[in-house]
């Protein structure tokens, strides 16, 4: 169906059509492969779209096909793979095609390649509206028989990957990366302090802050992150919490948790802010809390080691991977030990400062140039036995 392996540039379809105007998470990685993909010269990239997005796909990717077809709304979007986009692949001469999103056209006419981000479909199914959490398990079951190869972005998600669904096809990890040029830590002789601060108060964020960023969803546990701000605030009075991230589903609680807290007045709920923002939070921040119950990999918590912040997670999923020695890890929903992290931080500037100079060290090996090496093997692998077949 394709062209020979042996020729330059593996014909990788790429379908971005999940991947909203303001990505977190899954989004930014679909984006970042996209972007890197489009420089190399050993991958032919073709990018599948929604229809109307064509233009913000050719500005990521400069001089690659975008075939902008894919209806917008989410069902018809998930009809039009399983139908229109076995068509599309055989008219482009895909040698594979990738579902960065778990998902992939039942009956793909070439190798298809799925990534897997995590298994919370599955495990914590109250986490997700009860029609994705129907839909996504069914088709990750699909991916699981059918993919020619599996990617996890953690080897905590392809361990319970392999747990859950027994795949038939290899798995393989590669982890995101970070864009160190937009993440870095602050620069030692306090230049660029100013612009930062400056870019914090036009969305009303003023140090001393703990940070908070990411989807204000569930698996996120704000309301603990609430809570234990609350203990902490007792001591320090001009203390802050900012709240940095688009809504999710679920928010009645996070709300119903600010309210509680006695805290509400010094609680800063941002929305979701600018790329140029969010480095600037992070560097800024005294203590970055990353409470998350469940991650797949953890995004938020490699970018603020990257800026130097000292960061406070949770055990139990792959953050602890991620973050290795860098940060205070502290049990998922556990308000007190939460609450002494933040202290820890707070009442001691030497942790603090090495906490500081950890994060950018241990971030350094996370790089998107080296999860899309391994992405191109694995393409390479799939479509090299396909031609064998």
């Amino acid at each position: 169906m394709g062209r020979s392996v042996d020729s330059p540039g593996v014909r990788v379809a790429l379908d971005v059509s999940a991947v909203p105007s303001r990505p977190v998470g899954a989004g930014v990685y679909t984006v970042e492969l996209a972007r890197h993909l489009a420089r190399r010269g050993d991958v032919a990239l073709e990018l599948v779209a929604r229809v109307g997005d064509g233009a913000r796909w050719r500005t990521i990717a400069p001089g690659v096909p975008v075939h902008a077809a894919v209806p917008g709304p989410r069902p018809a979007r998930l009809a039009w793979e399983q139908v229109e986009a076995t068509r599309l692949a055989r008219r482009i001469r895909a040698d594979v095609w990738h579902g960065p999103h778990y998902t992939m056209p039942v009956r793909a006419p070439v190798p298809a390649v799925v990534t897997i981000h995590d298994m919370t479909f599955f495990d914590h199914p109250e986490w997700h509206e009860r029609a994705k959490v129907l839909y996504f398990r069914q088709m990750m079951r699909v991916s699981a028989r059918r993919a020619a190869a599996l990617v996890c972005v953690s080897r905590h998600t392809a361990n319970r990957l392999r747990e859950v669904l027994a795949p038939a096809a290899d798995v393989f990890v590669a982890h995101h990366g970070v864009d160190h040029t937009r993440f870095h830590p602050a620069s030692p002789d306090g230049a660029g302090a100013d612009e930062d601060l400056a870019l914090l108060a036009r969305h009303g964020v003023t140090p001393p802050y703990v940070a908070f960023v990411g989807t204000l969803e569930p698996r996120k546990d704000v309301p603990t992150l609430v809570a234990a701000f609350a203990r902490v605030a007792r001591s320090y009075p001009d203390l802050r919490l900012a709240l940095a991230g688009g809504d999710g589903w679920g928010l009645a609680e996070i709300r119903d948790a600010i309210e509680r807290s006695r805290a509400a007045t010094r609680i800063v709920r941002t929305g979701y802010l600018p790329d140029d923002v969010v480095p600037a939070l992070y560097r800024r921040a005294a203590v970055v809390a990353y409470p998350s119950r469940e991650e797949g990999f953890g995004v938020p918590a490699l970018e603020a080691l990257a800026c130097g912040a000292p960061l406070v997670t949770t055990t139990g999923s792959a953050l602890e991977e991620v973050v290795g020695g860098a940060a205070l890890l502290v049990p998922p929903h556990d308000v007190e030990a939460l609450a002494r992290a933040l202290h820890e931080v707070l009442d001691d500037p030497a942790r603090a400062a090495a906490l500081r100079a950890a994060g950018p060290e241990r971030a350094r090996s996370f790089t998107w140039e080296a999860s899309v090496d391994t992405h191109v093997d694995v393409y390479r692998r799939v479509a090299r036995a396909d031609r064998a077949a």
